[in-house]
């Protein structure tokens, strides 16, 4: 048995900062690599409080607070995101990731979201006006409106 230290949520196991034992394969083939958890060791004991701090700063706590950040997103009117794009075409090269939209939010003053609570169902591989779902609690849905723009290469 291995004893390791979640980086990420893991389903059936655990959070981020928690130190569980797996079996060793599971924890040298799937777990490390991907970067989901790190070796158990006494200096990474203590980091455990900084994966910890770093979580808690991203989660909505209550729902009182899912509604205050509905809110504040809501103020925010349109996202501005910037794709690279062929000279007069809409379609970018790549798509726009939720991390890029978690930046985007950021960026213009909005709060720190974990890039989970959005829903990409569909990727953003044009220009123009989208709208990204984004799940802040059981019971608080909000519309981010992201206006995409093409940047020539």
């Amino acid at each position: 048995m291995a004893k390791i230290i979640l980086t990420t949520d893991v389903a059936n196991l655990g959070g981020p900062g928690d130190i569980v034992e797996v079996k060793d394969g599971y924890a040298r083939n799937y777990l490390l690599p991907r970067g989901y958890a790190i070796v158990a060791s006494k200096g990474a004991e203590k980091n455990v409080r900084t994966i910890q701090r770093a979580q808690e700063s991203r989660r909505i706590r209550d729902l009182d607070h899912a509604k205050e950040i509905k809110a504040t997103l809501e103020g925010l009117g349109a996202i501005q995101l910037t794709g690279k794009a062929a000279e007069g075409s809409k379609k970018l090269f790549g798509s726009i990731t939720a991390g890029e939209i978690v930046d985007a939010i950021k960026a213009q003053g909005g709060p720190l979201l974990d890039k989970r609570v959005l829903d990409l169902r569909d990727h953003i591989k044009t220009v123009g006006k989208h709208s990204v779902n984004a799940r802040l609690h059981p019971d608080v849905k909000v519309d981010v409106r992201l206006e995409v723009k093409a940047t020539s290469v």
